[in-house]
């Protein structure tokens, strides 16, 4: 029986034969790795995964569709979690000692900036993400200070994550396809965080993006001096998005953690 795709939990399904081998190239699942894929859909790239897989787990919020995954693949297979992706523990899936959980998915557009938040949590404990994602998003997500796609996503997940946009997928790989262009993203959790406080910086950065027009001077007001960001290396006279990541984690180190 046809599945048809539910708006309101954001599906569009990869039916695009080359797109998904090209994203299981760019994944390089390989047997013993502890993977857990976001939203299989109707399953187009779990069974390319576990081609190469002993073993994978899988989250899933429509009931239908864990229906249909519990009849597709035997339980040594796969293991269905069935709910929301934003409330899971990626801490709890089990890991082989000395590995890393791989985290992959097709994110639905409408939770792919909470989603993502939601996962940075758990990112000591992650080895890489693949997502498809909005082509707008992921190019936030990788921006680089000075530009108009730069801005509080960019910075609170390159603290992170060392991230790169692989390649772009059209909507006439989806069914039904999207409005939108699709991107590729590899997120590897840095082995070079700078040291900060997470709530702080994050909060730094909300303020300073919420008036982005605004000299960075005027954004932070009322949250530091004028010396205070000389200290931190930043131009007070300075758009936000001109600021790098470095000075906005100077300039959060600053303040005592919230």
């Amino acid at each position: 029986m046809k599945h048809v795709a539910r708006k309101r939990f954001g599906q569009n399904f990869l039916t695009d034969k080359l797109v998904l081998d090209n994203i299981i190239d760019a994944i390089g699942p390989q047997p013993g790795q502890t993977m857990v894929e976001i939203g299989p859909g109707l399953a187009a790239m779990t069974a390319l995964l576990l081609k190469h897989l002993d073993h994978m787990h899988v989250v899933e919020l429509d009931r239908d569709l864990v229906a249909r995954l519990e009849k597709s693949f035997p339980r040594e297979k796969l293991t269905i979690h069935s709910g929301d992706a934003l409330k899971f523990d990626f801490g709890a899936i089990p890991v082989t000692p000395g590995r890393k959980l791989r985290v992959v998915g097709n994110l639905p557009y409408n939770i792919s900036s909470p989603l993502l938040f939601h996962l940075a949590e758990f990112a000591p404990l992650i080895e890489d993400q693949h997502f498809m994602l909005q082509k707008e998003v992921v190019e936030r997500m990788v921006a680089s200070p000075g530009t108009k796609a730069y801005g509080r996503l960019s910075v609170m997940l390159q603290w992170r994550y060392d991230m790169a946009l692989m390649f772009i997928v059209p909507p006439t790989a989806f069914d039904p396809p999207p409005q939108v262009e699709s991107a590729i993203v590899r997120m590897v959790p840095t082995a070079r965080q700078l040291a900060c406080d997470g709530p702080t910086l994050e909060a730094v950065v909300l303020k300073a993006f919420s008036q982005r027009r605004k000299v960075i001077r005027n954004c932070v007001a009322g949250m530091f001096t004028e010396a205070q960001l000389v200290e931190a290396g930043i131009d007070p006279g300075a758009r936000p998005e001109a600021v790098g990541l470095a000075q906005y984690v100077a300039l959060a180190n600053l303040r005592k953690p919230v």
